[in-house]
């Protein structure tokens, strides 16, 4: 018991007393601090006294791959914002290398009785992996929403950037500045934006008839595995590069120094996302930007209404990234 009031005082920010007043139905408590002493209770896993079990926070999962990647941080603060001024509470779960995974996260929001999950970049993403516990969620009926695209048939509503728009804003610009040497620099063969990536990218470039070449490598979204997949395409001879991530771009932008060169002045470098920093790196970042703010907004008002009961499509919410161009990129170098 002592270990439990200890450890809910410390989430609550509140003295030990303060959670046994609530804990026993005590007076002199405000609304505010009872609400955040239940809610520190349900985030730590602690069944709450028998008179106070009706009263359970309105709890929300936010799944994410990561939090390194910028873009996460950014959607968990538009999420977790939206979340809040809607009167629940958000349940922040991140994933890490080595550490805890989807499906045991999964688990967990689910023993904590959360009114729904949103999902951002999960195994729903990747061809390739299970999908199985997704199921858990429709046979409890639980509301879910998926943050960009997915695997078809899970049957929730998602919120997506148009992954083909922002490739043909990305190849167009390059192309605008005389590349015909363009190289996709992309995720996973399983990954299913970067399949929409390369199937836009490949139609972009079949539309110049033969004066333009795209040449792909993948990487793992990291700066490191950037790198190395963009040295492959400098070596091959492509002048400019389009990005499926800020940090695959990063990741390019070393490769290229790396070989003796220089951008924008030897190979030109598009990322996607436009995530915190991208304008204070060297040089700036040309980007195409992903309007998290918005699509965060939008996957928790779907999640609310699935919430309340009403019925909803489960089809796909896309929203049209916007071309933000910097230092990054440049006109061919002269031969």
């Amino acid at each position: 018991m002592t270990r439990r009031l200890t450890e809910v005082a410390k989430k609550a920010g509140v003295s030990e007393a303060t959670v046994s007043r609530v804990l026993n139905g005590r007076e002199g408590v405000s609304e505010a601090t009872r609400t955040a002493v239940l809610t520190a209770l349900d985030v730590l896993g602690y069944e709450r006294p028998t008179k106070l079990r009706g009263e359970r926070a309105r709890l929300v999962g936010l799944v994410l791959p990561e939090l390194q990647n910028p873009i996460f941080p950014a959607l968990a603060e538009a999420v977790t914002g939206a979340l809040v001024q809607r009167g629940f509470s958000p349940v922040l779960c991140a994933r890490t290398i080595g550490g805890v995974s989807e499906v045991e996260f999964l688990d967990m929001l689910l023993e904590h009785q959360v009114s729904g999950i949103i999902f951002a970049g999960g195994n729903y993403a990747m061809a390739d992996a299970s999908h199985e516990h997704y199921k858990k969620l429709t046979d409890r009926g639980l509301p879910a929403v998926l943050v960009n695209a997915g695997v078809d048939g899970l049957g929730f509503p998602l919120v997506s950037t148009d992954d083909a728009e922002a490739v043909e804003q990305g190849l167009a610009h390059l192309v605008s500045l005389g590349h015909t040497r363009v190289g996709a620099l992309l995720g996973p063969a399983d990954h299913v934006p970067s399949r929409r990536k390369l199937a836009a990218a490949e139609s972009a470039v079949a539309a110049h008839e033969g004066r333009v070449r795209l040449d792909v490598e993948r990487s793992s979204f990291s700066t490191e595995g950037g790198r190395a997949a963009a040295a492959k395409l400098v070596k091959q001879g492509v002048t400019g590069i389009l990005c499926a991530s800020d940090v695959l771009a990063l990741g390019a932008v070393r490769a290229v120094r790396r070989l003796g060169l220089r951008v924008p002045q030897d190979v030109s470098v598009v990322g996607f996302d436009d995530s915190a920093l991208m304008n204070s790196v060297d040089p700036p970042l040309t980007t195409v930007r992903q309007p998290i703010e918005a699509m965060g907004q939008s996957a928790v008002e779907l999640l609310v209404q699935q919430i309340d009961g009403a019925e909803i499509s489960v089809d796909e919410l896309l929203f049209e990234p916007e071309l933000v161009v910097r230092s990054s990129t440049a006109p061919v170098p002269r031969a």
